[in-house]
C-alpha cells in the first residue's frame, strides 16, 4: 500500500492560504525520505484557480539567489528531486475554487509589490481569475489567448471575458456562492464556488492539468470531486448550465413526477418553478419538490464530467510519453462518489470527522476502495480532534494518540497520511506538522512490515451498507455545513450502530456496499457474500432485484442473514434469516465470535499474499493522566481461521517478534499474548515468518 504524506507544507503559526501552497525547499525531500513516503497528496501547483500564468510561475518560475541559498526550488524542480528518491507527486486541482486577491502593484503595473497580505505600498487593485480572463494586466501576465487561441466560448456561443461571472455556482436567487471553508474571514480575498457543469470551466481545468503534467507531476488530484453537489449546503446550483442540464434530464425520463403535470419542459427552469411555490432550496431541502430527480441528475453529471477530466489527464499524459495517476478528493466517501471510483487509480479521502477511534469508518473506506485500489486518508480540522491533538503534540504530549491515528488505518487496510504542514482550515493560524522523530518511527515500522499489511481479509462477518436505505438518515445526521461538520447524535442510523457495536467488541468484519443504481451502478452479486458465515442487513428496507437475488443465492449456499429495524418486503423468506436489535451484540453474531478475547481492542483479520493470516489489534485505551495507552497484560486470544496454520508470531510496533505457544482445535487457534500495547500483529503462518 502507498504511504502518503499530506504535503501542503503550509507555514506554522500562519493562516493556510488557498490556493497557493508555500515555496518548496530541497530539505523537505529529506524529510519525506525519512517518512518513507511513496506519494504526496495536496502536494504541488495549486495556483491554477488564481490564474494560469500564476500556476506557471509556481511550476517553472525563476528562484532568486537568496532563496537558492536555502534550497528553495520551483515546483517542477521539487518534483524532479522527489523522483530521484522514488516519491510520486500529485498536482492538486482545486476544482471548486475561483480566487480574487487584493494586490499592490508598481505604478506601471508590471510588478507585484504585495499580494493577499498587503503592505500599504504601490497601487491597490485586485488580481485573480477575472483579471486574467479580461487581460487586465498585460505587463504581468500572458494573455488568455496564449492558453486558448480561439478564446473561451460558453454554451450559449458567447465569448467569455470574466471567468468568475461565467462559471460561478449560483443560488436560487442567482446570487454567486462563495467557498466559505477556504476564505479566511479576517482577509479581504474572495473565493467563488465554481461549477464544473459549465463547459468553460472544464476547459479551464484542462489547461491547469496540462501545466501540471508538463511540470512533471506523476498525476493529478481533482479536489472537490463532487462539484457542484457540495454547493447544496449553500442552496445551489441554479446556474444556466445546471438548469439546462436538469431540464434535459427530466425530458429523458420515462416517467415524470406528478408535480410536473402541465409543465412545459421545453422552457422549464427549476429555480423559478421552486420560487413560485415558496421553496428556496435551503430550508428543508431534501423535502423540496423534485429534489430526488435533481439529486439524480447531479450524480450523473459529476460522474460524466469527472470522467471527462480523468480521461483528458490520461490522454495528455500519454502524449507526453507516460502513464499518469488520476485521483480525487472523495471527502467522506459518501455514496455520490461511488460512481467516480471507477475513474481513479488512487482513492483519497478527507474524512468528515477525525476522531481518536473510528475502526468502523475505516472498514467502510476499505469496502469503498475494494481490493484493487490503494487509499490515502487525510485528517479534517473541522468537527473533530485535530486542533486538540496539535496542541498536545506542541507540549510534547499525545504521542500515543498520534501513533493510533496511523496504526489504526493500517490495521484496517488503508493508509493514513503523515501530516506535513497540512490544512487547519481558514481560521486557525497554524498548520499540522507531526514531531519528526515520532512520524519517522511510525512510518519506518509500517514500511518495514508492509508485507504484513494487506487489503484482503479473512473476516467471516459482513455488514451491508445500503445506499438507498441509509441515505435519508445519514443526510439528517450529517446535515451541517463543511466548516463545522456537526453530527446530530439524536438521529439513529442503524448501520452506524451495528458497525460501532461490532468494532467496539473486537469483532472483525467487512463492509459490503450496495449502490442504488442512481448514485452508482448496482453491482450486488452473490459471490461477494459467499465466504461469510453471517451477513448483517441493518435497516436495509430497500432491495434492488440484484440485491434480493444475491441474498437468495447466499442463503441457498448455507449462509445466515441477520436483519435489524426495517426489512425489505422483497427479502427472501428463509429459516436462516434472523432478527436482531441493532445494538445487541450476541443477536448480531448467531455463530459466535471469530475472535474471542478479554481485551477491548479493534480487530481486523487480514489475508496475506503468502497464505498467512495477520490479526491486527489496535489498543485505544488511552490514559490521559499518564498520556499513554494502557498496555494489557496476559491477553488470551481464540481465533477461527479459514485454514489451520502451524505457528503464531507476535509482531509489535517497536519491531520486536515473539513466537507464541499455539494450540489448535480444528481451525480455532488459541494463543496468549503477554502484553498488548498500542498496535500488535499476531501472524498465523506455516514455516518461517518472512
Amino acid at each position: 500500500m502507498h504511504r502518503g504524506v499530506y504535503f501542503d507544507a503550509w507555514f506554522p503559526r500562519q493562516l493556510c492560504y488557498h490556493p497557493s501552497l508555500p515555496p518548496r525547499r530541497l530539505r523537505m525531500v529529506d524529510d519525506l525520505v525519512d517518512y518513507r513516503a511513496t506519494v504526496l497528496v495536496w502536494a504541488a501547483m495549486g495556483g491554477g484557480s488564481l490564474s494560469l500564468p500564476y500556476l506557471e510561475q509556481e511550476a517553472f518560475g525563476p528562484v532568486d539567489a537568496r532563496s537558492r541559498f536555502y534550497g528553495f526550488v520551483n515546483d517542477s524542480e521539487l518534483i524532479a528531486a522527489c523522483h530521484e528518491r522514488g516519491i510520486a507527486v500529485l498536482g492538486i486541482v482545486f476544482e471548486a475554487q475561483g480566487w480574487e486577491f487584493p494586490v499592490e502593484l508598481s505604478e506601471d503595473e508590471d510588478e507585484v509589490l504585495a499580494l493577499n497580505e498587503l503592505r500599504g505600498v504601490g497601487k491597490r487593485d485586485w488580481l485573480g481569475l477575472r483579471e486574467f480572463s479580461s487581460n487586465r494586466y498585460p505587463r504581468l501576465w500572458k494573455p488568455v489567448e496564449h492558453y486558448f487561441p480561439d478564446g473561451l466560448v460558453n454554451s450559449a456561443g458567447e465569448p467569455v471575458t470574466d471567468l468568475v461571472e461565467e462559471c460561478v455556482v449560483r443560488d436560487i436567487h442567482q446570487q454567486p456562492c462563495h467557498a466559505h471553508w477556504v476564505e479566511c474571514p479576517d482577509r479581504e480575498h474572495r473565493c467563488y464556488y465554481m461549477d464544473r457543469n459549465n463547459p468553460v470551466w472544464r476547459e479551464y481545468l484542462k489547461a491547469v492539468i496540462r501545466i501540471q503534467l508538463d511540470a512533471g507531476a506523476d498525476g493529478i488530484q481533482l479536489d472537490e470531486a463532487e462539484l457542484p453537489m457540495g454547493a447544496f449546503q449553500y442552496g445551489a446550483c441554479f446556474c444556466r448550465d445546471c438548469m439546462a442540464g436538469f431540464r434535459a434530464h427530466l425530458q429523458g425520463l420515462a416517467e415524470l413526477d406528478p408535480a410536473l403535470d402541465g409543465v412545459d419542459l421545453a422552457t422549464f427552469h427549476y429555480g423559478d418553478w421552486l420560487l413560485e411555490r415558496g421553496f428556496d432550496f435551503k430550508e428543508g431541502r431534501e423535502s423540496t419538490p423534485l429534489f430526488g430527480d435533481y439529486y439524480a441528475f447531479q450524480c450523473l453529471a459529476i460522474k460524466q464530467y469527472f470522467a471527462e477530466l480523468a480521461d483528458y489527464a490520461r490522454a495528455y499524459g500519454r502524449s507526453l510519453g507516460r502513464d499518469v495517476i488520476v485521483s480525487g478528493n472523495f471527502f467522506n466517501l459518501e455514496p455520490m462518489y461511488l460512481a467516480l471510483a471507477d475513474d481513479v487509480d488512487l482513492v483519497i479521502t478527507e474524512m468528515r470527522n477525525t476522531t481518536y477511534r473510528q475502526p468502523e469508518w475505516y472498514r467502510y473506506v476499505a469496502a469503498f476502495a475494494g481490493d484493487d485500489k490503494d487509499v490515502v486518508v487525510v485528517e479534517n480540522p473541522y468537527g473533530g480532534v485535530v486542533p486538540e491533538l496539535i496542541g498536545m503534540l506542541a507540549e510534547g504530549r499525545g504521542h500515543d494518540l498520534f501513533r493510533l491515528s496511523l496504526f489504526e488505518a493500517a490495521a484496517h487496510g488503508v493508509s493514513m497520511s503523515v501530516p506535513y504542514g497540512s490544512w487547519l482550515g481558514s481560521v486557525i493560524e497554524d498548520s499540522f506538522y507531526a514531531p519528526h522523530g515520532l512520524a519517522t518511527e511510525i512510518q519506518a515500522f509500517l514500511a518495514d512490515h508492509e508485507h504484513l499489511i494487506a487489503r484482503p481479509t479473512a473476516n467471516d462477518v459482513a455488514v451491508v451498507f445500503s445506499v438507498e436505505s441509509t441515505r435519508e438518515l445519514i443526510g439528517r445526521a450529517d446535515a451541517s455545513d463543511n466548516t463545522t461538520n456537526r453530527r446530530d447524535a439524536s438521529v439513529v442510523v442503524p448501520y452506524r450502530v451495528v458497525t460501532g457495536t461490532l468494532a467496539g467488541a473486537s469483532v472483525p468484519f467487512d463492509v459490503v456496499i450496495w449502490a442504488d443504481g442512481v448514485t452508482a451502478p448496482d453491482r450486488a452479486a452473490a459471490d461477494a457474500l459467499a465466504r461469510y458465515s453471517t451477513v448483517v442487513l441493518p435497516d436495509v428496507h430497500a432491495l434492488t432485484d440484484a440485491q434480493a437475488d444475491a441474498v437468495a443465492s447466499y442463503l441457498a449456499g448455507g449462509g445466515t442473514v441477520v436483519v435489524t429495524d426495517r426489512v425489505a418486503a422483497t427479502l427472501p423468506r428463509h429459516d436462516r434469516v434472523r432478527t436482531a436489535r441493532h445494538d445487541a451484540l450476541n443477536e448480531l453474531l448467531p455463530h459466535g465470535r471469530q475472535v474471542d478475547t478479554t481485551a477491548s481492542v479493534a480487530a481486523n483479520l487480514q489475508q496475506l499474499a503468502d497464505g498467512s493470516y495477520a490479526l491486527h489489534l489496535v489498543n485505544h485505551d488511552y490514559d490521559p493522566a499518564a498520556d499513554a495507552v494502557r498496555a494489557v497484560p496476559d491477553v488470551p486470544l481464540r481465533v477461527a481461521l479459514p485454514k489451520a496454520r502451524e505457528h503464531a508470531t507476535l509482531v509489535t510496533s517497536d519491531g520486536r517478534r515473539t513466537p507464541l505457544a499455539l494450540t489448535r482445535n480444528d481451525t480455532v487457534h488459541a494463543v496468549t499474548v503477554d502484553r498488548l500495547g498500542v498496535y500488535s500483529i499476531v501472524v498465523f503462518h506455516d514455516g518461517e515468518l518472512a
